[in-house]
């Protein structure tokens, strides 16, 4: 038996609706070692030293194919590949520079996707019934809003890096993307922040004013 809790779509996400969806409640993380551990009930003779050896190769293989440009098929389990994105840092590291086509020189690697296999699916359905937890309903999380908090985390991230990206503050303060870009906007409006924004879109970078 599995427990779930219903989780409310943020105002911008619904069309202004109240949107419920139910999301899986988890109680830990398993790390290797537990996983390697939980294997051995399923490896029969196969040591954990061999399967350790063989995950590791595996994620070896995947970060030698993947960037070259393949996708990688697990039997089962699923299908991995890349997903991209604009290297916002390095792009603002090109002071002065306003070129369009400047971003198109800083492009990294955001993330993975992962598409389950259809079999891996209907096993894991087939080996759970959910009940719904005794708790509420779960809102958007709006963060603990305190502006001076705020402009010293902001701060702090100008001191290090020279500027800040909204990926910087949506890292340091757990808020969506367009909850974070709404935030920032408030602040920076504030004269005593001495925070103003340099560049635009996905080129945009708050700093520090001179």
């Amino acid at each position: 038996m599995a427990n779930y809790v219903l989780q409310e779509l943020p105002d911008g996400m619904s069309g202004g609706k109240k949107v419920l969806y139910p999301k899986m409640q988890t109680y830990s993380m398993h790390d290797f070692e537990t996983v390697l551990s939980n294997m051995r009930v399923y490896a029969g003779s196969i040591s954990v030293g061999i399967m350790r050896g063989v995950i590791d190769a595996m994620v070896q293989s995947m970060k030698t194919w993947m960037p070259l440009g393949h996708t990688i098929k697990i039997d089962g389990l699923g299908v991995f590949s890349l997903s991209l994105g604009f290297d916002e840092k390095a792009i603002a590291m090109e002071s002065g520079k306003k070129s369009k086509k400047a971003k198109y020189r800083h492009v990294c690697i955001k993330g993975v996707n992962f598409k389950p296999d259809p079999e891996f699916l209907k096993g894991l359905n087939s080996e759970v019934t959910f009940e719904k937890a005794n708790a509420e309903v779960r809102t958007p999380k709006k963060g603990d809003f305190n502006c001076k908090e705020r402009i010293a985390t902001i701060w702090a991230i100008i001191e290090k890096n020279g500027f800040m990206t909204l990926s910087d503050y949506v890292s340091a303060t757990g808020l969506s993307r367009t909850t974070a870009s709404r935030e920032l906007k408030t602040l920076a409006a504030y004269p005593s922040s001495k925070i103003t924004t340099r560049g635009s879109h996905s080129h945009k970078v708050w700093v520090k004013e001179s």
